[in-house]
Parts: C-alpha cells; sequence; structure tokens
C-alpha cells in the first residue's frame, strides 16, 4: 500500500522542520566571534599604562596585563573565544591598575617633595627671624 498524498506532505514537513531544527542547533553550538575588542581595549590599556610609567612604579601588574593579553591572543588562535574574551578583559584591568597604582605612587613622591620643600621654607624662615632679617 502507497501512502497517501496527504501523509506525505506531512512527512516532508517534519523533514523540514527537522532540518531546520538542526541547522539553528550547528549555529548555536558554533564558534563565537573572536573578541576583537576586548583585545584592542586591553592592548590600549597597556599602552595607556606603559607611557604612565608603569613599569618603573607597578611593573608586576604590567607584566601581568602582559601575560594575561597573549593568553587571549594564543586562545584566540586556538578557537577557544570565550576564553579568550576573559583572558583580555583581565588583561585590560591588569593594565588600568598599573596605571592606577603609577598614578598612586607618582602623587605620593610629590605629596612627600612638597612637604620637604615646606620644611625647608619653615626652617628658612626660622633662621630669618633668629637673624633679625640679617644674612
Amino acid at each position: 500500500m502507497q501512502p497517501s498524498y496527504s501523509a506525505m506532505k506531512k512527512l516532508l514537513k517534519l523533514s523540514a522542520v527537522a532540518a531546520v531544527s538542526l541547522m539553528l542547533l550547528g549555529a548555536c553550538a558554533s564558534t563565537p566571534p573572536p573578541p576583537t575588542q576586548s583585545l584592542t581595549d586591553a592592548r590600549l590599556a597597556i599602552a595607556n599604562a606603559e607611557q604612565s610609567d608603569a613599569r618603573q612604579y607597578a611593573g608586576a601588574e604590567l607584566d601581568e596585563a602582559r601575560r594575561q593579553l597573549s593568553m587571549a591572543e594564543r586562545a584566540v588562535g586556538m578557537d577557544r573565544m570565550v576564553e579568550a574574551a576573559r583572558f583580555a578583559r583581565q588583561s585590560q584591568v591588569a593594565a588600568e591598575l598599573a596605571t592606577a597604582r603609577t598614578g598612586s605612587a607618582k602623587a605620593l613622591e610629590i605629596n612627600h617633595e612638597m612637604r620637604r620643600s615646606t620644611e625647608a621654607l619653615l626652617e628658612e624662615m626660622r633662621r630669618t627671624e633668629r637673624t633679625g632679617g640679617r644674612q
């Protein structure tokens, strides 16, 4: 006995639905795109840290930022995009920390220098008062 036209039509529709479902499922499982913007942001943060003299004041953080960026780039090469995005973000955070620590260290140096200058001025004023303005 041959299947009827309506049975064939129903089977064809089911096959089409199954094929579309498999295609959608395959699309969901595919590799996400490379985290290009995250990598760019990390590189920019490292460049900013280097320009702020982070090598001198926050070398460990700067090294960590570079290490994380390198791991992100390797992960991209291995098609591990989620991992690459995470490493890129960690790189950016480490570079921003290096920049912040550098700014803090520089501010402390300026504060210390201002304190020394103030003490020198006060000493000069005391000396001038003792001598009555004579040099």
